[in-house]
């Protein structure tokens, strides 16, 4: 089941960071590179975050999420989050699904993974995401973004 979850309230912050971080740990390791602000991210932070939650919940329980932030014309996904316990179980497609088709509207929807993350680029590609550019963030460390019209 996916839902909206409120991340100002300090025990829903405390559970996306308990997945936040883990998984966002297997990305730095996938792209060598462990400077990825998510994984600087506190339960303050969590609730400071001015981004759209929607929660992924198997039997009442918090196993991935998605963030976004809205404008007029685009949805930008700011986090796609998966406990690596619940990888590769389809939980990922569902929630960018709950994006495309719950949210989207006629808005254009983009994203940005690691260059070498295979496992988020095969998602967004296979869900229709096309690639737009490459773009370097630290040195010989690259991001690629994606986005669906």
């Amino acid at each position: 089941m996916i839902k909206a979850i409120n991340v100002k309230l300090k025990k829903t912050a405390r559970e996306v960071l308990q997945i936040q971080l883990p998984a966002y740990q297997i990305e730095a390791q996938l792209i060598n590179f462990y400077e990825i602000p998510p994984l600087k991210d506190t339960v303050e932070t969590i609730q400071a975050s001015e981004e759209q939650f929607f929660g992924y919940f198997i039997e009442n329980q918090l196993v991935g999420f998605i963030s976004l932030e809205e404008t007029e014309k685009n949805i930008n996904i700011c986090r796609m989050v998966v406990h690596p316990s619940f990888f590769r179980k389809g939980i990922a497609k569902k929630l960018v699904h709950y994006v495309l088709h719950a949210i989207k509207g006629s808005k254009k929807i983009t994203v940005m993974t690691g260059e070498k993350n295979y496992p988020a680029k095969n998602l967004y590609l296979s869900l229709g995401f096309v690639e737009v550019k490459i773009i370097e963030v630290a040195d010989g460390i690259f991001l690629t973004s994606f986005e669906k019209k």
